[in-house]
């Protein structure tokens, strides 16, 4: 695992990952949002640098957008001794990751997450890639960041969907690792969350489990809890032009996962009251369509199939989890069901 530091001053944290290191070229690379509320927290530590600018959202993490930072980097004559620092949330951090562990065969990538979702989730782990057609992370590589630089004083600058967002992956890793700690949150609603206890947690559960696991053979695919609903839900909404938040759909994925659990006798029916009614309350409905069959579809190319056979990761108990749960497009049907079902 790569450098991870957690600081609640951003410059200071940039300021000691460069002392005592000589890179030729520094570029930062930043989304339009990211370059305007969080690029000033670090812009006057910086030395000499060049500022890479992409747009926000999901819709530009594609080969598109790839091409562009690709070509601003040999326009600049980056040589393989420079540094691509990394500034803003999920997007900028799988893409620019991506970016930069393929340019020239790798060059140094720092990752400075601005949001609460990829301070938690995505930027921890080396997984990089964009969306292709229109599945989520279809392309990618893993390849660890020199570091990855934490500060929670960038969450003031989220916008409370965003921040909400987030919050679905920071439940997700109570719910499979940390019984103690899902009774601590659940028992707070979400604007009385601790943040920077909870932002320690994830990150050192989630690099617990990645020192272990690094490829995702066995153990790290625990993590993948709601995510085989969840990644479809996201990329139907991203493909019909009416995009929702990933914890958004996350938080569907949990719901529809934690209920084929119970299905599958691996919570009890207390267990699966609790998960359900902690996500209605904290998430708004998300309308799903009548027909889901495209919906359906998508979950045949989730990446976590073998031999044509979905495979999930599902809670077993609170506090645990187990991998390679196959399950079928009817179980998955009827957990779609019961979310609708939740709301009504």
């Amino acid at each position: 695992m790569s450098i991870i530091s957690i600081h609640s001053n951003p410059g200071q944290l940039i300021t000691e990952f460069l002392t005592g290191k000589a890179y030729s070229k520094i570029a930062v690379l930043t989304d339009l949002n990211s370059e305007h509320f969080c690029y000033p927290l670090i812009k006057e530590v910086l030395p000499p640098h060049t500022v890479l600018v992409i747009p926000a959202g999901e819709e530009h993490k594609n080969l598109n957008t790839c091409q562009l930072v690709w070509k601003k980097l040999t326009d600049l004559q980056t040589d393989r001794h420079s540094l691509l620092i990394i500034l803003g949330g999920g997007v900028p951090g799988d893409l620019g990751g991506f970016c930069a562990a393929t340019y020239k065969r790798g060059i140094d990538f720092v990752l400075m997450p601005t949001t609460l979702l990829a301070q938690v989730d995505a930027s921890v782990g080396g997984k990089l890639g964009i969306d292709f057609q229109q599945f989520k992370n279809h392309i990618g590589v893993f390849c660890e960041p020199a570091a990855t630089l934490i500060s929670p004083a960038f969450l003031a600058t989220l916008p409370e969907r965003e921040l909400r967002s987030g919050f679905a992956e920071v439940i997700k890793h109570c719910l499979i690792s940390d019984r103690a700690m899902w009774d601590t949150l659940r028992k707070k609603s979400f604007q009385e969350q601790d943040w920077n206890s909870l932002i320690a947690h994830s990150v050192n559960f989630k690099k617990s489990v990645i020192e272990k696991d690094p490829k995702e053979k066995g153990l790290r695919k625990i993590l993948n809890f709601g995510h085989t609903v969840g990644h479809a839900v996201e990329s139907y909404f991203l493909e019909s032009g009416h995009r929702i938040f990933h914890g958004e759909a996350i938080a569907v994925g949990m719901i529809a996962e934690a209920f084929i659990a119970q299905k599958k006798k691996l919570l009890t029916g207390s267990e699966f009251s609790q998960i359900s009614e902690y996500l209605k309350q904290t998430y708004p409905e998300v309308n799903l369509p009548v027909n889901r069959k495209a919906i359906l579809e998508m979950m045949s190319q989730d990446k976590k199939n073998r031999d044509n056979k979905i495979l999930m990761a599902l809670t077993e108990g609170i506090g645990k989890a187990r991998w390679d749960v196959e399950v079928s497009l009817d179980e998955i049907d009827a957990s779609l069901d019961f979310y609708q079902s939740v709301y009504t």
